[in-house]
């Protein structure tokens, strides 16, 4: 079996378990979006232990840096700023995934991108921008990095399974 089959067969097969694990059994702890953004990260990254290092940490940072960001938009700390305080915020919130690039675990950008869009978007459309201090499954935060974990550990078990049918 060429190795592009197998890792389409790995994927197919694993995307079909995550998919059943994220919307059934693992319903409102992890989200079957975020976790295939992590496992594509993971493959964008290099598919080694390295990238699955860097997908976890990458995305954790950019989830927390969203989190941040969030509080201080839902708690109106900056409302004095009127329409600019939001953007403001996020350009501070921002900055740091892209500074951190120098650190070797948080040095791959679009994880740290990834992370904090898929909470940010996550809290936005579900309406939990305000939970993201919650030491709960309602914390958007929270979510996208327990469905990080999930998905970059899929990615990883799915490039194994595919290495062991291509041979």
């Amino acid at each position: 079996m060429s190795k592009l089959t197998a890792l389409a067969l790995s994927i197919a097969v694993l995307g079909g378990v995550w998919a059943f694990l994220a919307l059934n059994p693992l319903a409102g702890v992890a989200l079957v979006w975020v976790g295939f953004i992590a496992w594509g990260c993971y493959f964008h990254s290099g598919a080694d232990n390295a990238a699955l290092q860097k997908t976890i940490a990458g995305m954790s940072f950019g989830a927390v840096m969203a989190g941040i960001a969030l509080y201080l938009v839902s708690s109106g700390m900056l409302g004095g700023l009127g329409a600019l305080a939001a953007p403001i915020i996020i350009a501070i919130t921002v900055f740091p995934l892209v500074i951190v690039a120098g650190m070797n675990l948080l040095s791959v950008v679009p994880a740290n991108v990834y992370g904090y869009a898929a909470t940010a978007g996550l809290a936005l459309t579900a309406g939990t921008a305000g939970n993201a201090t919650a030491m709960n499954l309602t914390n958007p935060v929270l979510l996208v990095i327990i469905s990080t974990v999930l998905g970059a550990v899929f990615g990883m078990i799915s490039g194994k399974v595919a290495g062991a049918l291509g041979k």
